[in-house]
This record gives C-alpha cells, structure tokens and sequence, in this order.
C-alpha cells in the first residue's frame, strides 16, 4: 500500500443516531446516484474512491468562463453564446455570489426531516426577464 494514500478514513462518517447535522454535497449525491454501494462505503464506512486525475483542462476552462462572464455582470450584457441560442439571461450580481463559489463554502440548504446539510459551490448566477434566477454549472 502506497504511504501516500489511505483508502481508509475516520472523519466525515455518516453516523445515523447523530444529533449533528450531517454535511452532504451535490458531487456526493452524484456517487449515490452512480453507485449506491459505493456511496456507503465512502459516506458510512469511510473507504473512499481513489483520487483521480487533476483535470487542468477543465480548470482553465472554468476560470476563462467565469473572467468572461464576470466582465459581462459588470455591462449586464448577455453572451454572444446566450444570445445565439436565444438565451433569455444575463449574467446577474449577487451580494453573496463570491461566498456561493468556494469550494467548501458555497450554497448550504439544512434538510432537517433527514438532519443533512445539503452543500455546493455554484458556477455563475444570471437571471431571466421573469425576475427568476438559474444556477449554472459550466
């Protein structure tokens, strides 16, 4: 075994009869969907996946989509994309839009019938002519 990785973790186990709210986030649910076995080994009994490959790619592409869409937030100008394909939203400002980004921040809903802190960091925030907001995800 690798002394680098530890397939075998001790925190941020799902215990059932916990009074604690118990932090979930959307890439987790992902894996329920995925592979509910492979959920509880992970959630309940701490043996996650192995880590995968850094993706660069998809990182650069996520900066430059959110540099060109803040520029645009600043004109309230819809993307040439957006307009293209008769994309009725804009690039909105959000006092918290920044808080909503972080990793490890991001958006938290506390569903208290299952005690399960639902969390995710959001993309980019536009808002349509009906006032309605549409979270998206690059």
């Amino acid at each position: 075994m690798s002394k680098f990785y530890n397939p075998i973790r001790s925190r941020n186990i799902y215990q059932p009869f916990s009074e604690k709210p118990f932090k979930l986030s959307r890439s987790k649910i992902d894996l329920f969907i995925d592979c509910p076995r492979c959920f509880y080994l992970d959630r309940r009994l701490g043996v996650g996946r192995p880590p995968g490959f850094p993706f660069a790619l998809n990182s650069a592409v996520d900066a430059l989509l959110k540099n060109e869409f803040d520029a645009l937030r600043k004109t309230g100008t819809q993307h040439p994309l957006q307009e293209q394909y008769g994309i009725d939203a804009v690039p909105v400002a959000h006092e918290h839009l920044d808080q909503w980004r972080e990793n490890f921040v991001g958006v938290q809903f506390h569903h208290e019938p299952t005690n399960l802190i639902i969390t995710g960091a959001i993309d980019d925030l536009w808002k349509n002519s009906l006032d309605e907001y549409i979270v998206v995800d690059y």
